[in-house]
């Protein structure tokens, strides 16, 4: 089965929409055919949204089992089919699914994110918390992707980090890309435990170190 689609007509998927365990947040006019794919493959259930108004709902919000990260005084659409809380960051972050990259059990967050956020994150999700970088890279959020089974991260992604994610995870780490050598990986992938959707310029091979990775092999 082909696990390759766009969301708002473009491959960079992880810009538009997240997930977590049991739920899948998308754009609210996302096509039926879409949120039934998604659903399908991520074994969850689709929360049609706009985070203030806008679409990119991938880089405004991120979530685990336990609660979703918003950016601070945001409007939400489609609360109601939420049941996990849905938590403010404290600090003037609008790109929240940019700068946080968590599962159930731990989450890497931007470097210079301030300490009443680390502090905020580490409450709602439930998790621990470490600041740091991905192949140099702040956006730690496009730069890799946490399920509870894995990681795959930017190929750029240093020993030294690499390391460092293994021990914060407690899961094994690979490297790869998205859409046809994307090294934001996350921008072209949108994972859970159960399941995965990649962009629509994803390559078999691609697709290969994906499921290797994130443990659907």
């Amino acid at each position: 089965m082909i696990r390759t689609i766009k969301v708002q007509e473009s491959p960079v998927i992880g810009a538009f929409a997240t997930c977590t365990e049991d739920l899948v947040f998308v754009p609210l006019n996302t096509p039926e055919s879409v949120r039934e794919k998604m659903g399908q493959f991520l074994q969850a259930n689709v929360v049609g949204t706009l985070v203030n108004g806008s679409t990119i709902v991938g880089s405004l919000c991120r979530g685990n089992s336990n609660a979703v990260l918003v950016p601070k005084d945001a409007s939400v659409r489609g609360t109601d089919q939420i049941d996990i809380p849905v938590v403010e960051l404290p600090a003037k972050i609008n790109a929240v699914g940019n700068v946080v990259l968590a599962n159930d059990s731990a989450a890497l967050v931007h470097p210079e994110l301030n300490d009443r956020s680390v502090e905020a994150i580490e409450k709602a999700l439930k998790v621990d918390v470490k600041r740091g970088t991905i192949g140099g890279a702040k956006t730690v959020g496009m730069a890799g992707v946490a399920t509870n089974k894995g990681l795959l991260v930017n190929p750029r992604a240093t020993s030294t980090e690499l390391e460092m994610l293994e021990d914060l995870f407690c899961l094994p780490v690979d490297i790869g890309t998205s859409n046809y050598g994307t090294q934001m990986v996350a921008s072209g992938l949108i994972a859970n435990s159960k399941g995965y959707v990649a962009g629509s310029q994803t390559t078999g091979h691609e697709l290969g170190r994906i499921e290797d990775a994130l443990g659907f092999i």
